[in-house]
C-alpha cells in the first residue's frame, strides 16, 4: 500500500481487527437499510422537483436576453443536481427499494453524454469493486493522468496539468470515452474491434444530447439561437468543472492510499472496508454544499456504503470517524480549498519523475565508505 505523501503513516490491521471492522461497518449498513422510509422518499422527490423547476426556469429565461446570466445559473444548477444528487445516486441503486420506475437504477438515464449502462459498469462495478487497486481501478488517472507514484513515469506525463485541465473542461466526454480504454489501445493491450460493441450506445447518447442542447432548445428560441446555444454550452461547462473538482477532491488529495493487486487477492470483507476508508477523502461544507455535491463530499461514506441513500451519509459520518479513531485509521477530510490545492499539487508533482526513485539507483551505485 502506498500513500500520496511520504510523511503519511500506514496503519495495518490484523486479520481479527479487519473482521471486527467489517462487522461494525456491516452493522451500520443494516441499521440504515432497516430505517429507510418516507423521509428518504420525500427527500429524493423534493430534489427531483427542484431540479425540474430549475431546468424549466433556466430554459424559459433564455427568451429574455437580459436574464441570460440567471438562465445559465439555473440551468447549471439543474444539470449539477441531475448528475450528482439524482443521476449518480439513483444509478447506484440507492432508491431501488422504492419500486418507482423513474428512480430505478435499471431504467434511469441522466443528462450526460455517457450512456448510463456503460457508466454503471465502469463505475459501479469496476471502480467500486477495485477502488484504488493499481492495475484494476481505471479511475486512477482516467487512463490519461499520472495520479500515483507507483504509476511508471513517462515523458508523456509532463503534460499532466494540461491533460487535467482538458479533462475538467470536457469531463462528461472523458467519462463517456472512459470505457474505450484508449491508453490500452495505444499500448497494444486492446484493439479497436474490442470497442465495437460500445460504439452504438455512445453515439446514440451523443446524438441525443447534442440534439437537445445544441440544436432543439436553441432553435425553439428563434433569433436568440446563438445566445441559447452559448447558454447551454456554458451550463454544461459549469457542470463539468464542478463534477471534476468534487470527484478529484474525493479521490486524489494527499493521504489517500493505493493498493497492489497482491494486497487485495482473496480479500476479506473487512479489508474491502479498510481499502475504502484509506482510498477516499471527504470535503467539509454546509448542507447546501453537500446537496450540490450529491453528498459525494462524504466520499468516504459513499465508498463504504455506495447503495445507501446519500442523504444518510452526514448522519453516519460521525460514527465512521469514531470507528477510524478507535482503529488508528486516518479519516481524510478538509475544506474544499485545501483539498483542491492538494490535488493540484499532486497533478503537477507527478508530471515529473519521482526524485526519490531516481536517486535510489545513484545512491546504490555509491561505493561503501571504508
Amino acid at each position: 500500500m502506498t500513500t500520496s505523501t511520504s510523511t503519511s503513516t500506514s496503519t495495518r490491521l490484523t486479520p481479527d481487527q479487519l473482521d471486527a471492522l467489517g462487522a461494525e461497518m456491516d452493522a451500520i449498513r443494516q441499521r440504515v437499510l432497516a430505517d429507510l422510509g418516507e423521509a428518504d422518499a420525500d427527500y429524493i422527490h423534493g430534489v427531483v422537483r427542484l431540479q425540474r423547476r430549475l431546468e424549466v426556469a433556466g430554459r424559459a429565461l433564455f427568451y429574455l436576453p437580459p436574464a441570460w446570466p440567471v438562465a445559465v445559473a439555473a440551468l447549471s444548477v439543474s444539470k449539477i443536481l441531475d448528475n450528482m444528487e439524482i443521476g449518480h445516486n439513483v444509478m447506484h441503486g440507492q432508491y431501488d427499494w422504492m419500486g418507482e420506475p423513474g428512480l430505478s437504477s435499471r431504467m434511469y438515464e441522466w443528462d450526460n453524454v455517457c450512456p448510463s449502462e456503460q457508466w454503471k459498469y465502469s463505475h459501479n462495478y469496476i471502480h467500486h469493486t477495485f477502488t484504488n487497486v493499481l492495475g484494476k481501478d481505471r479511475d486512477i488517472g482516467y487512463g490519461i493522468l499520472r495520479m500515483d507514484e507507483d504509476q511508471p513515469w513517462h515523458p508523456y506525463y509532463l503534460g499532466n496539468p494540461v491533460y487535467a485541465l482538458l479533462l475538467m473542461v470536457f469531463f462528461e466526454w472523458g467519462v463517456a470515452m472512459h470505457d474505450l480504454e484508449v491508453e490500452n489501445i495505444v499500448a497494444g493491450r486492446r484493439t479497436l474491434a474490442d470497442n465495437k460493441a460500445l460504439h452504438a450506445g455512445i453515439m446514440r447518447k451523443v446524438r441525443r444530447q447534442a440534439l437537445k442542447d445544441y440544436l432543439l432548445f436553441p432553435a425553439l428560441t428563434g433569433p436568440l439561437f446563438p445566445l441559447t446555444l452559448a447558454g447551454n454550452a456554458t451550463a454544461n461547462l459549469v457542470r463539468n468543472v464542478w463534477a471534476f473538482n468534487i470527484i478529484f477532491c474525493g479521490h486524489f488529495p494527499a493521504g489517500v492510499a493505493t493498493f497492489s493487486e497482491e494486497e487485495c487477492r482473496d480479500e476479506s470483507r473487512g479489508h474491502w472496508y479498510y481499502r475504502q476508508l484509506r482510498g477516499s477523502a471527504n470535503i467539509d461544507g454546509g448542507r447546501l454544499f453537500h446537496l450540490m455535491t450529491g453528498n459525494l463530499s462524504f466520499q468516504v461514506e459513499h465508498h463504504l456504503f455506495p447503495d445507501l441513500p446519500a442523504r444518510r451519509y452526514p448522519e453516519i459520518s460521525g460514527e465512521v470517524k469514531e470507528i477510524c479513531e478507535r482503529y488508528g485509521l486516518p479519516y481524510n477530510t478538509g475544506p474544499l480549498g485545501k483539498q483542491l490545492v492538494s490535488v493540484a499539487r499532486k497533478i503537477c508533482r507527478l508530471a515529473l519523475p519521482d526524485r526519490r526513485r531516481a536517486q535510489q539507483p545513484a545512491a546504490q551505485a555509491q561505493p561503501a565508505a571504508a
